[in-house]
């Protein structure tokens, strides 16, 4: 089932389209693989990246669209990827990185294009887990910038993901729901803290 990746705004597009073609903006980026690839560079894929700061134990708070990433494709594979970021001026680009979130990002993209059910992907970033996610967003014609995750939605967790948790699985939001509650709830001290001691 072909996925569906929603338009990202002709502005940011623009930009990184731009900052591919400065050679100071590309030299200067922290990314080895963008600087020695041979052929053209061409930003694919453009995703959201939607963050959520909190998780209650009612369920997921409402997110916040923080950019737009694309996967900067060299012949067969994505070398890097570029951030945009809304500024009061509108769209522009952020900077450009590589890792292991781009390979693991564009594994997670062919994994859903293998599904059955129709999917607009977009990425969902939990900060308070260091946890970045494929999120798998069950209404295909929805803005790409707005809304939150659906109970059966899903959300692949990319690598690395946090201990205990296994990459490139797909949950429904309300199966990792529970794990991720637990896990950015904050333990209960025992008993009241004392001074000096370590926290």
């Amino acid at each position: 089932m072909p996925l569906h990746v929603p338009p990202a705004p002709a502005p940011a597009l623009r930009s990184v389209l731009t900052a591919l073609g400065s050679p100071t903006a590309v030299r200067e980026a922290r990314t080895p693989s963008l600087r020695a690839a041979q052929g053209p560079t061409t930003p694919e894929l453009p995703l959201p990246v939607h963050v959520l700061d909190r998780i209650t134990a009612q369920g997921l708070s409402a997110t916040r669209l923080a950019g737009w990433r694309f996967l900067i494709r060299c012949g067969d594979r994505a070398v890097a990827a570029a951030e945009t970021m809304l500024t009061p001026d509108g769209w522009a680009f952020s900077h450009f990185f590589e890792g292991p979130y781009v390979t693991s990002t564009e594994r997670a993209l062919h994994q859903a294009e293998a599904l059955a059910q129709p999917y607009q992907a977009r990425l969902l970033s939990l900060p308070g887990l260091y946890m970045l996610t494929l999120w798998l967003h069950g209404d295909i014609t929805a803005d790409g910038a707005e809304g939150h995750p659906a109970d059966t939605d899903l959300l692949v967790p990319l690598a690395p993901a946090p201990p205990g948790i296994p990459a490139h699985r797909p949950f429904r939001v309300a199966e990792l729901l529970p794990v991720l509650t637990h896990r950015a709830t904050p333990v209960p001290l025992l008993g009241p803290p004392v001074l000096g001691s370590p926290a």
